[in-house]
């Protein structure tokens, strides 16, 4: 009988599995590992790639002494491979010389690509379970269990760490065997999450909100610091980015992004997505401070900048439409910025917005969905809170009159803006507007009087007229006084969702002052 081994801080890496679907740098891999004097043992396309290479491999089936069944279903799980990995040699070396069973030190797999599959547009329900890996994760897991005596290897990122390792001391730490294991129990959660959720997406009947949710996200990159100075914080974001969303940004200058660019930028983004038209959203402290639409972005600029100039210094800038050089230039010219975020940025622009190297310009990529998220998640306490998305705009495909007078065809375009507007507003959340711009913003009241008269102070410091101006509220007025107020600041009419045990008495105000008023039927708080 062999004296039992004990577990070393360094694992001498003498035979190797390697069996990856991503064949990114493996090829020098294991080319690091012969030469370190490894033993390599591969499969399939791996092991014919690793062959081709010049590489000595042995495949699995010689080790089992069984051909791979059922197309490659079955092929690693056999007690030789898996012995091989979970062998304890302090505890199990008799009995895996008894069974002919060798140590597999170094397992190193790159999974089936589910995710990738399942996702693309022409992906059929076979396709994507022919790709459900079994193999794969089950020698992953026994890997990472034992990684006192196993290393395991998921990321063709590690594979240059590892070969260093070895390379230096003949094999890896455990310190580095560790963080591999926990990375590799990361990886096969993230794997099982996908597979999970793309089941449930494929019966109508699944429930919105499941019993268990769970989260496969990876670090983008420490922020400099959190929303605070004190506060630590990092971006995270999900294994499979689309096109058109914040997370898949690209920063093609500027300084390092903050927890709190991050957050005004997403609202910045998210308010222009919201139009049609050729739009522009300034915001500063995640609510907007001017927005406006025109028939080019240079106007729908000077017309939200207009809105609060003071407000507009230090803050984030998104445009509906991709950025040129004539827009870039007004911006450098009048203002400090934060960060501008557009889904492109023409070669002049880039050129220009040079000059203000400080500014983070972020290129978010061609539009695809103006709503790119169905949830929206909150920690909150300790726990999580789910909701849906705010992806709608009000009840019905148009809103209801309710006054006496009916909004003209122009009133009815601005206060459709301006309602679009006041989604993005922080509750409780006014918005004064007129040919297709904002006149004023009032936010973040604990009184929708107080936003009414913010609103009007905004407009009147920017020196805007908002005579025969139009008021959209992101919930409705609970008393009267906050349609004397708008009158008195020179709205004509108003848009909002309606809904209070007092409507009758609103209703009669605005039409006492001659005011049209429609009604949504939804609101929209932002807290």
């Amino acid at each position: 009988m062999n004296n039992p081994a004990k577990p070393k801080q360094v694992l001498t890496i003498k035979r190797a599995l390697v069996s990856v679907s991503d064949k990114t740098g493996v090829v020098e891999f294991a080319t690091s590992l012969e030469g370190a004097g490894v033993e390599i043992i591969s499969t399939g396309g791996t092991a014919h790639l690793l062959s081709d290479s010049g590489l000595k491999v042995q495949q699995v089936s010689d080790i089992t002494g069984q051909a791979e069944l059922m197309g490659g279903r079955v092929k690693t799980l056999h007690p030789k491979i898996h012995g091989g990995i979970l062998g304890r040699l302090d505890i199990d070396q008799e009995e895996m010389t008894t069974n002919e069973i060798q140590p597999i030190d170094l397992v190193a797999v790159s999974l089936y690509p589910f995710e990738a599959v399942s996702q693309a547009p022409d992906a059929s329900v076979g396709k994507a379970i022919e790709n459900i890996d079994i193999g794969g994760p089950t020698m992953i897991r026994a890997a990472a269990k034992n990684f006192q005596w196993t290393c395991v290897v998921v990321d063709s990122a590690d594979y240059a760490v590892v070969a260093e390792e070895i390379r230096n001391t003949g094999g890896v730490g455990l310190e580095t065997r560790f963080k591999l294991a926990a990375k590799a129990f990361r990886r096969t959660l993230q794997y099982e999450s996908a597979i999970s959720s793309y089941f449930d997406s494929l019966f109508d009947s699944e429930p919105e909100f499941p019993d268990t949710i769970c989260l496969s996200y990876q670090k983008c990159e420490d922020m400099r610091y959190g929303e605070n100075p004190h506060q630590k914080a990092a971006f995270y974001a999900p294994l499979n980015l689309k096109a058109g969303q914040l997370a898949s940004a690209k920063l093609l200058q500027g300084k390092p992004l903050s927890f709190n660019n991050l957050v005004d930028a997403e609202a910045a983004w998210n308010c222009a997505l919201e139009f049609d038209e050729p739009a522009c959203a300034i915001i500063k402290h995640a609510t907007p401070c001017g927005v406006a639409q025109s028939e080019n972005l240079s106007i729908a600029y000077d017309l939200a900048f207009e809105t609060d100039p003071t407000s507009a210094f230090g803050g984030v800038i998104a445009f509906n439409r991709p950025l040129n050089g004539l827009v870039a230039k007004l911006i450098v010219e009048r203002q400090f910025v934060e960060v501008i975020v557009a889904p492109s940025f023409q070669r002049d622009a880039v050129e220009i917005l040079k000059s203000k190297d400080n500014v983070r310009v972020l290129e978010c990529g061609e539009i695809s969905n103006r709503y790119s998220e169905s949830m929206v998640l909150k920690s909150l306490g300790g726990g999580l809170l789910l909701q849906e998305s705010d992806n709608q705009l009000m009840a019905s495909t148009r809103p209801t009159t309710v006054t006496e007078r009916e909004p003209s065809e122009s009133e009815v375009q601005d206060l459709l803006f301006s309602w679009r507007v006041a989604k993005h507003v922080k509750s409780n959340a006014i918005v004064f507007g007129k040919d297709g711009r904002t006149i004023g913003i009032g936010a973040g009241q604990m009184s929708r009087v107080d936003s009414a008269a913010i609103a009007s102070m905004k407009a009147k410091s920017a020196k805007l007229d908002v005579s025969n101006s139009v008021m959209a509220s992101d919930a409705f007025f609970p008393f009267r006084d906050g349609i004397d107020t708008a009158y008195n600041a020179g709205i004509r009419a108003v848009i909002q969702p309606g809904g209070s045990m007092r409507d009758s008495e609103v209703i009669d105000a605005a039409n006492e002052h001659g005011m049209a008023m429609l009604f949504t039927g939804m609101r929209h708080f932002r807290h």
